[in-house]
């Protein structure tokens, strides 16, 4: 018996979760890296536009902060479904990996850039008046002063960003997205495999728990 669930495990292993868990890691991957780019720059705008940032402007300020909140305001799984005309145009399907960090990309940057944004403010404004009194530019305060102070946090921000994705990708798997989700629904769920199941789950558990704890190094070692 014990021999035969070992099997089992090892053909599950090789044939379903390693190329889901392979899936599932560059989903996470690629939904970061885009994800991280668009809110950082969305962070910076922001910062600069902001009712007390470094050269305010209400209008743009406004649009960004309206963007951002509709988007978190959507479930995933409905923003997920709400995105497939924009998905299907992008890639040509609303099936698999690349259609699942599209919309998922889109959770991304809206949580990235407010958690930056936040980020950003929590600077002591001390150290920007002393910079703006020494000459420097917006561009200089933003990336000299208010990056540079923020760098703990943004990592932070960064590892609680990660994890809400990993957990993304497992909804993405349920409407198609592939990865552990659609194997976990698919193959262990629906076919009443606990050995799939379990497996994926516990695979995902690992995952954040990584995640969580390579960002408390890092944020240990930069702060």
């Amino acid at each position: 018996m014990e021999y035969e669930f070992l099997d089992l495990l090892i053909k599950y292993f090789d044939r379903l979760i390693l190329p889901a868990t392979i899936a599932t890691l560059r989903m996470v991957m690629f939904t970061m890296a885009f994800g991280s780019l668009f809110g950082f720059g969305m962070a910076v705008l922001l910062t600069l536009y902001g009712p007390k940032g470094l050269d305010p402007h209400d209008r743009i300020y406004r649009i960004l902060d309206f963007v951002i909140n509709t988007i978190r305001s959507f479930p995933t799984l409905i923003l997920i479904v709400a995105m497939i005309p924009v998905t299907r145009a992008l890639v040509g399907s609303i099936i698999g990996e690349k259609a699942a960090i599209v919309p998922l990309v889109v959770v991304a940057t809206a949580l990235i850039g407010r958690l930056l944004e936040n980020n950003f403010k929590e600077v002591n404004p001390q150290l920007i008046e002393a910079a703006r009194s020494f000459g420097a530019s917006n561009f200089q305060i933003m990336f000299k002063v208010i990056i540079r102070e923020s760098i703990p946090a943004m990592v932070s921000s960064l590892t609680f960003t990660t994890i809400i994705i990993i957990s993304g990708t497992t909804i993405a798997g349920v409407v198609g997205g592939g990865g552990l989700g659609s194997i976990a629904i698919n193959y262990g769920y629906q076919s009443f495999n606990n050995y799939i199941l379990y497996s994926c789950v516990v695979i995902l558990v690992i995952m954040v728990i990584a995640t969580e704890y390579t960002g408390k190094f890092f944020y240990r070692r930069l702060k």
